[in-house]
């Protein structure tokens, strides 16, 4: 959905945009994007309608370069405030958000083509981010005592320091969850953040940078630049103290040797294809519900979102009834309220993966329950919710993400078929059990190869749960957002240990042999006295 040129900037918008969208507004957004003023240019379009949205410089990498140099100075001096200054900010951040959500909801529509109700999580997310690490930076960055080697005469303290500057790269399915979730602690750190957002829906993420001005946050700690990963990536790399990464597998290993190269750490959130099991024992109404928030939120383009569905034999086809009627029931649209189940794809290339996954499928025999077409009576990029069934290993859909509203529903005849299914993927990052039984649900979740299992929720209570890690293992990644992770990643751990009294050399008219025997008749003391 974009395309690049070199005209001067218009600023300009097509039809069908709510007013919050003004040429003014847009136009204020597109001077934060970190640009030469004679860049060239970049027209974004509304995936709903397919026409222009806005008018975007970009960036080129002497520009990356640029960001960074003023962001060293600026990071130093925003490290050196107390962190009770920095918590502000974050905190008047959390009211702008709630305040002004409708921009912001008009934006992630506009931008995503998504539902309101998929764009509030999204606000819903950065206010518990903002607010829970506003709250919690303090208990994670402060100085801790640790364990000295030699009891009472090592004093050792372990310190955190922030990395520097930190690099962002965020995509364009939650283009608030992921510009702002990853830089709010960053930021929280004493970290600067160079950021280079999607291009579709960068005006979402500098909307996030402008409300951070707003709230108080220094010029040139936070930093945005537009353009292809192609053109930019080399800058973002080589200047960047860490890396955040979330997108593709492929871009990902890319990215991890690189950052292996420059022995930087990076953080890596990638691909999925995400299972949900339903026991026996599940209720198959609250199931079916859970299935239908589980594959089609944001029209599937969500990195947590269920692809694949393993139901026990004995309940499948009452399962599959009511799965089916409730999703031929959603309601499909484009509307800047709350009237609409699912939105549209975002770009033409999602469109065309999913036409072709689902095109191969039933080219070799799958049988489609609900769905199976796109929808260009409603705009350009619309595509039915659908369920597949008789999908089989050759076939694409099978293994491969698809990031689309689609879903192949399975049967099994036990646990141990339904957890050794769900793990036959070289992907690990999200999963589901459904049961009536939270105690064997939480039993079968632990079996799951994924670095979050929901138990009878989609993927919502996993995310939410800020205070626990978030992440993928195998091909969808490493590194963890959320919880104690998901800031002190971006720190750099130091030890000060302070030896007194006594060293680690015998004492004036002791003998090392001498010393050794006592050294050793300390450490069995310690030992039988439970010290650690």
């Amino acid at each position: 959905m974009v395309t690049e040129h070199t005209i001067r900037p218009t600023y300009g918008r097509g039809p069908g945009l709510p007013p919050s969208l003004s040429p003014g507004r847009i136009e204020h957004l597109a001077r934060r994007v970190a640009a030469a003023p004679d860049a060239a240019r970049t027209t974004t379009t509304a995936p709903c309608t397919g026409l222009p949205l806005a008018d975007l410089p970009v960036s080129s990498p002497g520009d990356v370069e640029d960001a960074f140099a003023r962001a060293r100075p600026a990071q130093k001096l925003w490290a050196a405030l107390p962190l009770r200054q920095r918590k502000k900010i974050l905190l008047r951040f959390h009211d702008l958000v709630l305040a002004r959500q409708d921009e912001a909801l008009d934006l992630m529509q506009a931008e995503s083509g998504k539902t309101r109700r998929d764009a509030f999580l999204e606000v819903t997310d950065i206010a518990i981010t903002s607010r829970y690490y506003a709250r919690n930076a303090g208990t994670y960055l402060k100085p801790k005592r640790r364990r000295g080697a030699i009891p009472v005469l090592t004093h050792t303290t372990e310190l955190r320091h922030p990395k520097g500057v930190v690099t962002v790269i965020s995509p364009w399915n939650y283009p608030l969850s992921m510009a702002a979730g990853d830089a709010i602690p960053a930021l929280l750190a004493g970290n600067a953040v160079v950021q280079k957002p999607d291009t579709q829906t960068a005006l979402t993420a500098l909307w996030a940078l402008d409300l951070m001005h707003e709230a108080g946050l220094p010029a040139d700690v936070w930093q945005m630049v537009v353009g292809r990963g192609s053109s930019l990536g080399g800058a973002l790399m080589e200047n960047a103290d860490y890396m955040m990464f979330t997108g593709s597998t492929a871009s990902g290993r890319r990215i991890a040797r690189d950052a292996g190269h420059r022995l930087i750490g990076a953080s890596l959130e990638l691909g999925g294809k995400n299972a949900m099991i339903v026991l026996d024992d599940a209720d198959i109404g609250k199931a079916a519900d859970g299935a239908v928030a589980a594959c089609f939120p944001s029209a599937g383009q969500l990195c947590v979102s269920i692809e694949r569905l393993y139901v026990a034999e004995s309940i499948h086809d009452r399962f599959v009834a009511a799965f089916v009627a409730r999703t031929k029931r959603l309601r499909i649209g484009a509307a800047y309220d709350y009237s609409v189940d699912v939105g549209s794809l975002t770009n033409p290339s999602q469109l065309e993966t999913v036409t072709s996954h689902v095109d191969d499928a039933v080219a070799k025999g799958a049988t489609v329950l609900a769905g199976g077409r796109g929808r260009p009576d409603l705009g350009p990029l619309f595509y039915e919710p659908t369920i597949l069934t008789h999908v089989t290993p050759d076939m694409t859909l099978h293994d491969h993400e698809t990031f689309g509203p689609v879903v192949s529903v399975h049967s099994f005849r036990t646990v141990d078929e339904a957890v050794a299914r769900a793990n036959a993927t070289p992907y690990g990052l999200n999963a589901a059990v459904w049961t009536g039984n939270g105690s064997r649900g939480r039993a079968v979740a632990a079996r799951v190869h994924a670095g979050t299992v929901n138990v009878n929720e989609a993927f919502a209570a996993a995310w939410g749960s800020v205070d626990a890690p978030m992440g993928g293992v195998g091909d969808s990644g490493l590194g963890r957002r959320h919880g104690a992770d998901g800031i002190l990643k971006y720190t750099e751990p130091q030890t000060v240990a302070h030896q007194r009294v006594l060293g680690f050399t015998p004492p004036a008219r002791v003998s090392h042999g001498t010393c050794a025997a006592l050294l050793t008749r300390a450490l069995k003391m310690m030992k039988a006295a439970g010290v650690r």
